[in-house]
């Protein structure tokens, strides 16, 4: 886990996964090759929707971790100080909060490294990036939301390519830029040359016939960006 974060990666979001099968549906992808397994927690309050919480991490994190694959947290939800060490307890690798979720940011980036987790941020697609101002220099990685929080299957609103391009610019080179919402196989190698390193993919490949091939089809448009 201490490097996969630089790599490029395409990273399956089990929000669009059959949640009666989720050892199974993450086993899948792990053994087409992917390293980083997304799960978005939703409260029914920061975003509309209401997914999983604690417990179904603990569950999982054990099959994930065995087949040597991370677990990529995205916690959109109010208070999120509240749950980080339940969450980095049940075995996330990654935890990200949400830059309007968080009064006091950078004492939640600083209890997040203190449970022993890597430390990201989310910003919604009108959320400035300059907001991230005063903590650039102490987070893991950065997600650029590029649709709306709440649900699977949105559109990629345009706009974000022009943000991860000046989300990479402003970063330090060690923080990885992440973008999640409308990644497909038509524009992959795109927001790799934008700026993104971790690509979150749900519908794009747990929505495919063959999740298998799917993920692979998008692992390699990521490899090949220039």
């Amino acid at each position: 886990m201490s490097d996969v974060l630089n790599e490029r990666l395409v990273a399956p979001s089990i929000l669009s996964a059959d949640f009666g099968r989720l050892e199974a549906e993450t086993g899948t992808v792990i053994e087409a090759g992917a390293r980083l397994i997304h799960v978005d927690v939703m409260d029914g309050h920061f975003v509309p929707n209401i997914t999983i919480g604690a417990l179904v991490v603990k569950a999982i994190a054990p099959p994930v971790h065995e087949r040597g694959a991370a677990l990529d947290v995205h916690l959109m939800i109010e208070d999120p100080q509240r749950y980080i060490e339940a969450f980095a307890a049940a075995g996330a690798d990654v935890l990200t909060v949400h830059q309007e979720a968080c009064v006091h940011l950078h004492r939640t980036l600083a209890q997040i490294r203190e449970a022993g987790v890597k430390a990201g941020v989310a910003l919604n697609p009108a959320t400035p990036l300059e907001s991230l101002a005063e903590v650039r220099e102490l987070v893991d990685l950065v997600l650029i939301m590029s649709v709306d929080p709440g649900f699977g299957g949105q559109r990629f609103i345009e706009g974000s390519l022009d943000k991860l391009r000046r989300t990479r610019a402003y970063l330090p080179a060690a923080v990885a830029v992440e973008v999640d919402g409308g990644v497909s196989l038509s524009n992959a190698a795109t927001l790799v040359t934008a700026g993104a390193n971790v690509l979150v993919a749900g519908n794009s490949v747990y929505g495919a016939i063959d999740p298998t091939r799917a993920f692979r089809e998008l692992a390699a448009a990521v490899a090949a960006a220039r």
